[in-house]
């Protein structure tokens, strides 16, 4: 079988793709993947300061120009952030969008992420990526050949919703010599440092984004890494493609 070098990134928010997996995706962008980004939602309640429509103006703009850093193309579904439901449309939407690009992998949040969107965002993600294979599915898009491989990025920390620790990563990517890029891409989606402030009492968002990147390295003995599942339920194929394609920046906790 042949996984097409298309990755896809389906996030519930924007600045969830360059938290989690930016640092990754570059490292597959230099190996000749097309990256693409998508957002469930476009952040409408992550604003302090602005209201909802204003927030969802700034935010789209700080995913997109987040996004063009990889050269990425970047869409939003639209779904309204803090209300995130699993949906018909939402998972047509994304089994339309796995076709059009023939994606051959694809990345989402955990299915017990401390976010209730993340949570949701994964079921959707999974439900909608299971058919893209299926010709009954009620889109125009042709069905493809090959059902995309589906990974899984971290939460915030590894705990589940109510605190308890997650099972182990499958593995690990050393990221350090991309930080620098997951950083240009992190630093665009301004607006979150101020709504961290409010919701997490984080003064720095995004230096404790990086202090996890540093935990999870020093987990495996590299100075910075990212985290991730590989989804082997039935239904998916089990090909370790990222982990093959990375192999030299691929590191397990033993």
């Amino acid at each position: 079988m042949k996984f097409n070098k298309v990755v896809v990134s389906i996030h519930a928010h924007p600045d969830d793709t360059e938290a989690w997996c930016a640092g990754t995706l570059k490292l597959l962008k230099n190996k000749g993947y097309k990256i693409v980004i998508v957002t469930v939602t476009a952040g409408g309640m992550g604003g302090i300061g602005s209201d909802e429509a204003n927030t969802i103006d700034i935010r789209r703009e700080e995913a997109r120009k987040a996004a063009s850093v990889l050269e990425a193309d970047y869409h939003c579904l639209e779904a309204r952030d803090g209300y995130l439901f699993d949906t018909e449309e939402l998972r047509l939407a994304i089994t339309s969008l796995l076709r059009k690009y023939q994606a051959g992998i694809v990345m989402t949040h955990l299915p017990m992420d401390y976010h209730v969107d993340h949570r949701v965002t994964c079921n959707i993600v999974e439900a909608a990526t299971i058919v893209a294979t299926l010709p009954n599915v009620p889109i125009s898009e042709p069905a493809m050949e090959i059902t995309p491989l589906l990974y899984h990025t971290a939460p915030l920390t590894l705990t589940d919703p109510i605190g308890a620790p997650i099972v182990p990563p499958h593995f690990f990517v050393d990221v350090n010599s991309v930080m620098d890029t997951k950083r240009e891409m992190l630093q665009y989606h301004k607006s979150q440092q101020t709504l961290m402030k409010v919701m997490h009492k984080m003064d720095d968002f995004f230096g404790v984004v990086y202090q996890g990147n540093k935990d999870y390295g020093t987990m495996v003995g590299v100075e910075y890494a990212e985290v991730f599942w590989q989804h082997l339920g039935g239904g998916f194929q089990k090909d370790p493609v990222v982990q093959d394609e990375l192999m030299e920046f691929v590191r397990k906790n033993n």
